[in-house]
């Protein structure tokens, strides 16, 4: 039976790379593939990262382009489920993905509690050894880390878990580089609020928790004792996937 893998996403403002290569990946090794968003509304990704002179100079790679055009046309895409439905159950899945993006539409997933209940219910799941996995990238990170423990609502999910996500070096520079013709477009929740690795961070046990690195180098962390991982920002997402695909086939065939 192929592996289960679910996407959570915001009906629109995740980034094109961030969810088109991982779901190529995914979708190239035969994992079955299943879209959630708040009411089962089709997800459409950034739309300035893909079109006009910011699709063309700050955007998406032509590769990842190509592959949401495909994306935009898979039926799974089209027609999702919804997380707001209560019969909904991340337990159902072997893989849960968290795509980022910066535009503030998604601020709909990473502010909604029901997305926060199902992650506070799926993630101590990923204690090794296990056979559910859990995978994150940029501001898709900032999504587990916003959600609460259910055992204890002081502390993150990923409280205890060595995490990366989009370095605040990163994001501060590309906000103050394109100010000027973009104003707070590259801050989620706006001008002089935190970047996502001080959110991130401040649910972390330990600052030491959070990974970082500012190479152009693809960049992934592993958690030793979850199955959990994480990236920064697009040029991490194809070796994101493609380990979340050898991490999955690992765990499911070891059960």
């Amino acid at each position: 039976m192929a592996p289960k893998v679910i996407f959570l996403m915001a009906d629109y403002g995740h980034d094109p790379t961030e969810a088109a290569i991982p779901w190529k990946v995914f979708n190239e090794a035969g994992f079955d593939i299943t879209f959630a968003t708040e009411a089962g509304k089709q997800p459409v990704c950034d739309s300035r990262m893909l079109t006009g002179w910011t699709g063309a100079l700050l955007g998406a790679p032509q590769v990842a382009k190509e592959a949401y055009k495909t994306f935009s046309r898979d039926s799974r895409v089209q027609n999702p489920t919804s997380w707001t439905d209560p019969s909904l159950k991340l337990e159902d899945y072997d893989l849960v993905f968290l795509p980022g993006g910066h535009d503030k539409g998604v601020r709909q997933i990473i502010d909604s509690p029901r997305v926060h209940e199902l992650l506070a219910a799926y993630f101590p799941k990923t204690a090794k050894p296990s056979t559910k996995s859990l995978v994150a990238i940029c501001h898709g990170v900032q999504v587990l880390a916003t959600a609460s423990s259910a055992e204890d609502k002081s502390k993150s999910v990923i409280h205890d878990v060595q995490t990366t996500a989009l370095p605040g070096f990163m994001e501060q520079s590309i906000y103050y580089a394109t100010w000027p013709f973009l104003g707070d477009y590259y801050k989620t929740y706006g001008a002089g609020t935190d970047s996502v690795q001080e959110i991130v961070t401040k649910r972390l046990d330990s600052p030491s928790l959070f990974k970082n690195s500012l190479g152009p180098s693809p960049f992934v962390v592993e958690d030793p004792k979850y199955n959990y991982l994480s990236g920064r920002f697009p040029p991490d997402a194809e070796l994101l996937a493609q380990k979340a695909v050898a991490m999955v086939n690992e765990v499911t065939k070891a059960a």
